[in-house]
């Protein structure tokens, strides 16, 4: 797993609504907007909540890989984030987290908690370095 730097963190606590990307079995792409997308305190975990996931919670199923970005602009940078998800129902993290649901709305269903253990961060913004990996 890999850990963000400081610089990486600044940027991703400025995100209000993250693009997150996935893909099905058969490789058909799919991307979402999420605005319930936290970064844990290992910096190598990010929590995404599934309060109405369909297409996404399918593909996750059959494929656990998925990548978020952080860029906008307020973003100095631009970050491609990658990894391996795991579908949490039951249990202290998922309790913690539809705790933390609940209190911002009884309208959000907090299905369920995608743990999103970070393996590869690239660089996403134009120029010679676009795609490089930084971590």
């Amino acid at each position: 797993m890999v850990k963000l730097t400081d610089e990486i963190k600044a940027e991703f606590a400025k995100m209000r609504i993250f693009p997150f990307a996935t893909a099905s079995k058969d490789g058909t792409p799919n991307v979402i907007p999420i605005g319930m997308c936290y970064l844990q305190e290992d910096d190598e975990t990010i929590w995404v909540v599934d309060n109405f996931f369909n297409k996404t919670l399918k593909n996750l199923q059959e494929n656990p890989q998925a990548s978020i970005y952080v860029w906008g602009p307020d973003i100095q940078g631009c970050y491609q984030i990658k990894g391996d998800t795991e579908i949490v129902t039951n249990g202290p993290d998922y309790d913690k987290m539809y705790t933390m649901v609940k209190a911002k709305g009884k309208m959000f269903p907090a299905r369920s908690l995608v743990l999103m253990k970070i393996n590869d961060v690239f660089e996403c913004k134009g120029g010679p370095d676009a795609g490089r990996k930084l971590l």
